[in-house]
């Protein structure tokens, strides 16, 4: 029997990077998992990588009438009370330095890093079995101060305590709630954010040099720390864990 045989699992954000790498771990474990994303170009290369067992779902994380969808769309899938994992990973950053920031960057990225997530639980927690758990995926900018990322930290810093707030109102229901914390991981968002290749060169040199352990990490590590919070550490809610090589912690 595979390891995650018969579990199912939601990632809201696992068309790319840490979702979808945590998405292929699951499903090589033999779960059955559903992944959300908003671009058609993105979907469609999730769906071509995790291959047909996969569900992959058009959903917008910020927008609370796609959530409603979307939690239908899981109960249609899996049932009600039937489903073991909410992994709530859909996030990005706008890098502004203060001067620059405008109301309309601040309410994306607290809509999309904070609010999101709120509501997801909210919409999604009742369909979540006894014994199961959320995860959330918060970032090393809720505790460092990094020039440029003062929204985009301030609101993984909500989510982070929304991590603590969500886990004392679901215990209950006996489910667990966690965050995992990434550092710089190697995944496509900094070609994102910096469509220069000269810039983003810059921006990794820069980084690695503040990182202890001297490079970024990998989408994959996330993943495994994501499963770890989801299934083995069965006596853990309200915690963060770290995956930064340490760049928070020494």
């Amino acid at each position: 029997m595979k390891r995650y045989q018969d579990k199912k699992v939601v990632i809201i954000g696992g068309t790319s990077g840490m979702g979808l790498a945590t998405a292929k771990m699951l499903l090589e474990g033999g779960a059955r998992v559903l992944v959300t994303g908003r671009s058609r170009e993105g979907l469609e290369s999730a769906q071509k990588e995790l291959g047909k067992d996969a569900i992959v779902v058009s959903s917008d994380a910020r927008s609370l009438t796609d959530l409603d969808a979307l939690a239908i769309r899981v109960m249609a899938e899996f049932g009600t009370g039937t489903f073991d994992l909410l992994f709530v990973n859909a996030g990005f950053s706008i890098p502004a330095p203060l001067d620059n920031v405008t109301e309309a960057i601040f309410d994306e990225m607290f809509n999309l890093n904070s609010k999101g997530p709120f509501f997801a639980v909210q919409k999604l927690a009742p369909l979540i079995n006894r014994g199961g758990a959320v995860v959330l995926t918060t970032s090393v900018a809720n505790v460092k101060g990094l020039p440029g990322q003062s929204t985009y930290g301030a609101a993984k810093a909500a989510l982070r305590s929304l991590a603590r707030t969500l886990a004392t109102e679901l215990v209950p229901r006996e489910i667990r709630v966690n965050a995992v914390t990434p550092g710089p991981i190697d995944t496509p968002i900094l070609d994102k954010v910096f469509p220069d290749k000269d810039v983003v060169a810059q921006v990794r040199e820069k980084t690695i040099g503040m990182i202890p352990m001297k490079r970024f990490g990998t989408s994959e590590e996330i993943a495994k720390a994501v499963l770890f919070l989801a299934f083995d550490a069965t006596f853990t809610t309200g915690a963060e864990i770290p995956i930064d090589g340490g760049w928070s912690q020494l």
